[in-house]
C-alpha cells in the first residue's frame, strides 16, 4: 500500500509541497492549508485536489493492515517474556489501534479540507491527530526494533 500511494501521490509533491500529502497532514492552520490547496490547484495538468482525496481514501485500506499490524507485532513480543518491556508491548497493542483511529479522524478532516470546508478547527485537529499518530507509530517501530535486538542477543547469549 504504501507504493500504492507513493505512486498514485506522487504528483502532490511540488515546489511548495515537497512532501506530498504529510504537509497537509501537517497544516496546522489556516494560512499553511491555504498554500498546500493553492499548490495543488495551481497545476492545469493535473488535478492534484482529486488525487490527494484519492489518495487520503486509499489510505483507509492502510490504516486497517498498519494499526492491526502493529498491534500484533506489539502482543507477540508481550507474550514471549516478562518485565517492563514485554508490559509496554501490551500497552503498545493497545496504542496502535488507537493510532489507526487517530489516523482516520486525520483522513476525516483532511477529505473536508479538500471538498472546501475546512476551517482553522478542523486544520487544527488534522494536524494534532495527525502528530499524535506518527509519534506513536514511531515509538512503536522503535519499540520493535529494540525488542528485536534484546530477545535476538538473549538468544543469541543463551546459545552460546
Amino acid at each position: 500500500m504504501m507504493t500504492v500511494m507513493a505512486k498514485t501521490g506522487a504528483t502532490l509533491k511540488t515546489p511548495a509541497t515537497p512532501k506530498g500529502i504529510l504537509d497537509l497532514e501537517f497544516a496546522y492552520n489556516q494560512t499553511k492549508v491555504a498554500t498546500v490547496v493553492t499548490a495543488w490547484s495551481d497545476n492545469s495538468s493535473v488535478n492534484n485536489i482529486r488525487v490527494a482525496k484519492e489518495n487520503t481514501w486509499l489510505d483507509f485500506i492502510f490504516i486497517f493492515f498498519y494499526s492491526l499490524l502493529l498491534s500484533q507485532a506489539c502482543s507477540m513480543i508481550a507474550i514471549s517474556g516478562q518485565g517492563f518491556l514485554f508490559t509496554m508491548g501490551r500497552l503498545l497493542a493497545k496504542a496502535a489501534l488507537i493510532a489507526g483511529l487517530l489516523d482516520v479522524l486525520e483522513n476525516i478532516g483532511m477529505l473536508i479540507t479538500l471538498s472546501g470546508n475546512g476551517s482553522a478547527i478542523c486544520a487544527a485537529l488534522t494536524a494534532f491527530s495527525s502528530i499524535l499518530k506518527w509519534g506513536i507509530v514511531i515509538l512503536i517501530v522503535l519499540y520493535i526494533l529494540i525488542t528485536g535486538l534484546v530477545i535476538s542477543y538473549t538468544k543469541l547469549t543463551r546459545s552460546l
